[in-house]
């Protein structure tokens, strides 16, 4: 299973930056990437109520659940 993080669709709905974003929740451009990349391998509740609460979401809108089943079908695409 993966868990996977969807900021990129927020951040370009709202129009805004990474740097702009990484900003307004108080963690690095560099932090953002990690979470934008799928490398976190943990999330602080502190840290996503800042990014619920920039981004005006709720968990569910940025997190996701795939399933191994999805996953492998995506790995195994040409």
């Amino acid at each position: 299973m993966m868990i996977v993080v969807d900021i990129d669709v927020m951040l370009a709905r709202r129009k805004m930056s990474v740097a702009e974003f990484a900003e307004a929740v108080g963690i690095t451009p560099a932090n953002v990437a990690v979470l934008k990349n799928g490398r976190a391998k943990a999330v602080r509740f502190t840290t996503l109520d800042a990014v619920c609460r920039v981004l005006a979401c709720q968990p569910g809108d940025i997190l996701r659940w795939v399933p191994d089943e999805e996953l492998a079908e995506v790995s195994a695409a040409p």
